[in-house]
């Protein structure tokens, strides 16, 4: 059976997010950046993007490490998520800045590549339909 995660928002980006679990419990505010009133002390979408992106990209890396049998340390996946407006409308765009711990830069950037083509849920959501980049440092 597959895993199901469930949030509900009432009032939109300027509203109340939480998941039905009720571990995650957030006020939400547009940021200033894009004309919003960026009030203190919430969160918007594009942060929790970012937040599932970078986890599930890392547990992709890891994944592939394990399957190949790499001793890998830790993982650290930053991802910036960007939201712009063109005369198109909004748009989004990712930048996935990853570490790998005890390999090097070449195998880095080759199970990065491959956690971004072949295993990230996330990865292949946003394929064709957002500017996602790659940096391995």
């Amino acid at each position: 059976m597959p895993y199901v995660a469930t949030a509900t928002t009432t009032g939109g980006r300027n509203g109340h997010v939480e998941t039905s679990d009720g571990l995650l419990k957030f006020d939400l505010s547009v940021p200033r950046e894009i004309g919003g009133p960026g009030r203190p002390g919430t969160l918007n979408p594009e942060q929790f993007f970012a937040a599932g992106y970078s986890a599930c990209f890392g547990g992709a890396v890891e994944f592939l490490a394990k399957q190949d049998k790499l001793p890998i340390g830790d993982v650290t996946v930053t991802a910036a998520v960007t939201i712009d407006m063109n005369d198109s409308g909004f748009f989004l765009a990712v930048h996935l800045r990853t570490h790998v711990t005890g390999v090097d830069r070449t195998t880095a950037e080759r199970l990065v590549n491959r956690a971004h083509t072949e295993v990230c849920p996330y990865s292949k959501a946003t394929r064709n339909n957002i500017r996602v980049s790659l940096e391995v440092v």
